[in-house]
Formats: structure tokens, sequence, C-alpha cells
């Protein structure tokens, strides 16, 4: 009898992990000065876990999702990247947030085998390509072709760049650097910041003196909305533009009234209730909005539909490869028109983030709110 009764509860014990095979993992800034993107990330990726499990799950197994967070730090997101890697045991993992962790964690992913759907948006994150390495924000050299596209149709050719001291900022002003002969722009001041700092007025004061004819800051966090403020009270004339990486509601609160008017590309998300019925990604995009702003009583940002589209194409490379990390990450390698929330997705051994241009859209500032300029 109590042989049997120790079958049972071995078989109970074991049904239970039955549900639980598939450990997805994920690093997202969720403290921090990068905590405004994280958190969306993380509770999106909560929402589409809970949903997809709820469902059914694959093949009748739940994923396990395993969050950690890096706190914008390189070395915690290496650090909990090999608890992931070596302890829980998964099969994927999606983050992180900023660019800095992500390439602290590159060289870990392929020792280790396992493919990695990053969320933050450098380049050099897929380039050179990595069997392993994803990732689904829209790539920092075209946000500035769509800067410098616009510029240059208006007319703009003197230009100052005030960047962030980061990996973010660091991969962002290489692109803008290579990129201005190529629209005939003439880069004429060219200032750095620290994520910690306080005022950037010394910065600007320098470029306000070279009379640009529009400036561009490159950072995430709260010092880009230091950087509005401190360019509103020293009341330059030069148009100030900004990277997606201030595409939030977030952004918009602590910038106050210093954001009004200044521009930025950004995806079809931050201003979804502006887009046309015919515009293909609003459907997918009010869907995810409904579903957010309903579980969370917050505005849904950009950033948490990095993490969407990450858990999407985790998702159909899964249903694809299976369990195999080997086959998700081929799987993921051959994803071709998928509409997610920030573009069409088409991945190939020679591009493992998949977007172009039209995924973006130029917006500005104006009443607190964002408008499309184009």
């Amino acid at each position: 009898m109590k042989k049997m009764l120790l079958i049972l509860s071995s078989l109970i014990f074991l049904g239970g992990y039955a549900y639980a095979e598939i450990n997805l993992g994920a690093i997202f800034s969720v403290t921090g000065p990068a905590s405004y993107l994280g958190l969306p990330e993380k509770q999106t990726l909560e929402m589409l876990v809970d949903e997809y499990n709820k469902a059914g799950g694959f093949k009748g197994e739940k994923i396990n999702l395993i969050v950690y967070d890096d706190k914008g730090e390189d070395a915690e997101a290496r650090k909990k990247f090999l608890r992931l890697a070596q302890n829980d045991k998964v099969i994927t993992v999606i983050g992180p947030t900023r660019t800095g962790p992500s390439l602290a964690i590159k060289d870990e992913a392929q020792k280790n085998s396992i493919p990695l759907i990053s969320c933050a948006a450098s380049k050099v994150i897929v380039h050179p390509v990595n069997k392993f390495i994803f990732k689904t924000p829209q790539s920092d050299e075209l946000a500035v072709e769509k800067i410098y596209e616009y510029l240059q149709k208006n007319k703009n050719k003197k230009v100052a760049i005030i960047t962030s001291q980061d990996g973010f900022g660091d991969t962002g002003r290489n692109a803008l650097l290579a990129e201005a002969k190529n629209y005939g722009i003439e880069i004429i001041s060219d200032e750095r910041f620290k994520d910690t700092d306080k005022d950037m007025t010394s910065q600007l004061s320098k470029i306000a003196s070279k009379s640009p004819d529009a400036i561009i800051c490159w950072g995430i966090g709260p010092a880009p909305a230091i950087v509005a403020k401190n360019y509103k009270q020293l009341n330059i004339k030069a148009p100030l533009f900004m990277s997606h990486g201030v595409a939030s509601k977030k952004f918009l609160e602590l910038a106050g009234s210093a954001a009004e008017g200044m521009y930025l590309p950004a995806g079809r998300l931050t201003v979804v209730d502006k887009l046309s019925d015919k515009d293909k990604y609003k459907p997918i995009l009010m869907d995810y909005k409904k579903k957010f702003e309903s579980t969370y009583n917050q505005p849904v940002s950009s950033f948490g539909g990095y993490a969407y589209d990450a858990f999407m194409l985790f998702k159909l490379a899964l249903e694809k490869g299976g369990k195999d990390k080997e086959k998700i990450a081929e799987a993921l390698e051959n994803i071709k028109n998928y509409v997610g929330s920030t573009g069409t997705f088409n991945m190939s051994k020679d591009d493992h983030n998949g977007l172009g241009k039209e995924s973006f859209l130029m917006i500005r500032v104006k009443n607190n709110d964002w408008e499309i300029v184009e």
C-alpha cells in the first residue's frame, strides 16, 4: 500500500512539472533609470504568457516564465543570464531592455547555445550576425535615417548632437556621425552626457553658440528629459529631435511642457489612436493596447511592444522548432512577414532584426501628446 501511495505521489509530482517544462527566461530593467522601459516589458510578457498558458500552452505544456531584474547594469545582466542558463535551464531568453546589458550577455548566449531576443535597439546587438542573437526594436541607424530624411526635406543642414555615454548613446552617436554625409548634413557640435547628469546647460550652451539648424539628443531614461528642460530654459530656437528611446508617456511626464514641439521617430503604437483604419497594424496594436491597459491600468508603450513582438516571435519559433534551442534559433532566423506591434519582421541569415524604415513614423509633441507629422 505504501509503495502504491509513493508511486501515486510521484506521478502527481511529475504531473505538476509536466505543465512547467518550457522554461522561458527574461531579463528587464525593472528598476533603475530605465525602469519605465523595462517595467512595461515585464508586464507585457507576463500578460502574454498567462494568456498563452490559459489557451493550452504548447501541446498541453505551459510556459514557466522566469524574470530577473538587471537594474540596467551590464554586470547584473550577465549574472542573471548565467543563472537562467545554468540553474533555470531556459530554452530562450527575452531581453534585456538596454543595449549595454544586451551586449554584455551576447557571448554567454552563444557559449550556452541559448536564443536571445533582445528588446534593445542598437544594431551592434545583431551585427555581425550571431546564430543565437535576435532583437525586436528598430535599429538606431534606421532611426537616424528617418530623422535625417526629415531634416533634408526641410533643408536643415547644420546639426548639433548630444548623446548619452552608454551603449545606446554610443551606437546612436556612431550612426549619427556615419550617416550625416549621405544626407548632406554637417555635424557642427558633438556633446555627451551621462545617465546620472542632472544638468546639461553647459553642453547646450556650447551647442547654441554654434547656431545649428537642428539639435538631436540620443539617450533613454530621465536624462533626455533634463536635456529638453535645459533646452527650453536657454530658449534655443533650433528644433529639438529625440531618438525612439523616449517614445513613452512617462517621458512626457518627466519633461513636462519642455517636450512641446519636440520631434522623434517612433513606432505606430505610440500614435495608435491617430492611425487610419486602413493601416494594417492598427487591429494588432489596438488589441494589445486594450489588453494591456485593462490589465495594468496604465498607458501602453512601444517598449512593452518590443516584448510583445519578442514573445510572439518566440511562440512562432517554438511551434515550428519545438523545445530544442538550436531549432528555435533556426526557426527565428526563418520567420517571414510576421506583422507585429513594431513592424513587419522578415528575418534571414544576414538580418536578425528584420525591420525596415517603414516601421517608423515621424512624430512630435503637441499639447502633451504625440501627433503624426508625416
